[in-house]
């Protein structure tokens, strides 16, 4: 009896584990519990700034994001979604500039992304899959509500498959993390959907 016991647990702890680590793909780093947003019907996002600055990595980079943000937001949680073709230094984000944009495309909330690949190799150019998805919103009038991260080997253990899917799933962690944190703190009323 006492060997069926540890060996059901000795099963069952990689199971557990392999789970947990599965949660730490994503991060709520700072959140403003101070804020009520209501429902959420229109969201405005900028193009994400991305790290290394390679010309090469912009086009595929902003194809996937953009791909990937909209099919999230329409399908799951009906919001609709207007793309601003602009970037924002995500370090240097100035809020009067994103309330402007909020208040012309008549949106509740401005998503500023940052996407950074990692380099490996000897090579200038030779960059991993790993990706980690960072986004900030703002309200319209310029407050900020979050920051959020997701870094898509530590969420799916992904460095095998190509870079745009790795960008895919890592907005979809991204976006599911800081929603998930908004309707935990009661600042949205948009039903949030579970499935990834």
């Amino acid at each position: 009896m006492r060997k069926t016991l540890l060996f059901g647990a000795l099963g069952f702890l990689p199971l557990y584990l392999l789970w947990g680590c599965t949660a730490l793909g994503g991060s709520v780093e700072e959140i403003n519990p101070e804020l009520n947003l209501g429902k959420i019907q229109k969201i405005v996002y900028l193009n994400p700034d991305i790290y290394p600055d390679f010309s090469a990595l912009q086009e595929p980079t902003n194809t996937a994001f953009f791909g990937a943000i909209s099919n999230q937001l329409q399908r799951k949680r009906n919001i609709q979604v207007t793309r601003i073709d602009t970037p924002m230094d995500y370090e240097n984000i100035d809020e009067e500039l994103l309330a402007d944009l909020c208040t012309n495309n008549m949106a509740d909330i401005i998503i500023v992304p940052h996407i950074k690949y990692f380099k490996v190799g000897i090579g200038k150019y030779v960059l991993s899959n790993q990706v980690v998805v960072s986004l900030k919103s703002y309200t319209k009038k310029g407050e900020f509500i979050s920051r959020v991260n997701y870094d898509t080997y530590a969420g799916n253990a992904r460095l095998l498959g190509s870079a745009e899917n790795s960008v895919k799933l890592g907005v979809e962690g991204a976006l599911n993390k800081m929603f998930n944190a908004l309707k935990k703190q009661k600042m949205i009323m948009n039903e949030v959907d579970k499935r990834p």
